[in-house]
């Protein structure tokens, strides 16, 4: 009989970021590991309270608030981080400017010095940590620089730790521009993945089935109409455009959560769409 691995889903405190524990029978791994230090010393010790091992770790994109925390988790502890070579890529060569955008914003809660991944895997690798093993989906740009997918292949029904993929019904950034290959993105989602697999995602609670993905695309799609609009039919720009997207995608999703991700991308991909070919 398999033996039984264990996925434990951890909120951050300081951004609504998931990270999520592995647990095997002998150990553990941890995929994405939120912002800040104080979560990430919350994370580690409830690695620690497993009393068993951390094994690896596990970034699936380049976004700060899935590794900024990763130094404090693994305080001490010798373990691979693992991502693919682009993901590695972006966040070494981005370093730098998230250090002078996130300093001033979190202070002491962003660490002193970040822990880059030290393990490169390729697409298509299978990668064994212990007693959990991975599949890894290399997608390049999406919704961060670089993406990838991480298929959990251990102990159970099909798991597919999935970054940003998808917002659970929460707001989403589209800050750094690649919205539509984060479409394409989502379409080989839905052609590749297994009708009934769990998403385990950055943020909001993992969603079991595919559904979700054409919820994220018609989300993607409105919020491109809603800029269009606004610029090219409305004339508007500076915080006036910015009301009017939020506005209309506030009618399309009447919640709060993330907002202010959804009102910082509307600048950067007027200026993308603005941008020649």
């Amino acid at each position: 009989m398999a033996h039984t691995v264990t996925v434990e889903r951890l909120r951050g405190s300081l951004f609504p970021v998931n990270a999520y524990i592995v647990e095997t029978p002998a150990d553990v791994v941890v995929v994405d590991a939120t912002l800040g230090v104080s979560d990430g010393k919350a994370l580690r010790a409830r690695v620690d309270a497993t009393n068993k091992p951390l094994v690896g770790v596990v970034i699936t994109h380049t976004h700060p608030d899935h590794y900024g925390a990763v130094t404090a988790l693994v305080d001490g502890l010798d373990v691979p981080v693992c991502a693919v070579g682009g993901v590695d890529d972006v966040i070494r060569r981005d370093d730098p400017e998230k250090e002078t955008i996130l300093r001033p914003m979190f202070g002491a809660e962003w660490a002193t010095t970040r822990t880059f991944p030290t393990r490169r895997v390729r697409d298509g690798e299978r990668v064994t940590l212990g007693g959990a093993t991975f599949r890894v989906i290399d997608v390049g740009p999406g919704e961060s620089p670089h993406d990838s997918w991480w298929i959990l292949e251990s102990g159970g029904p099909t798991r597919v730790f999935v970054g940003d993929l998808v917002y659970n019904h929460m707001h989403a950034y589209l800050a750094d521009g690649f919205a539509e290959r984060w479409l394409e993105n989502l379409a080989r989602a839905k052609r590749e993945l297994p009708a009934d697999a769990e998403l385990l995602m950055g943020h909001g609670e993992p969603a079991r089935g595919l559904e979700i993905l054409d919820w994220q695309r018609g989300y993607i799609e409105e919020f491109l109409a809603a800029l269009r609009s606004a610029v090219e039919t409305e004339g508007l720009a500076g915080d006036a455009l910015v009301d009017a997207v939020a506005g209309r995608m506030k009618a399309y999703l009447p919640v709060d959560d993330l907002d202010f991700l959804l009102r910082l991308s509307v600048e950067p991909m007027r200026q993308r769409l603005a941008s020649p070919r």
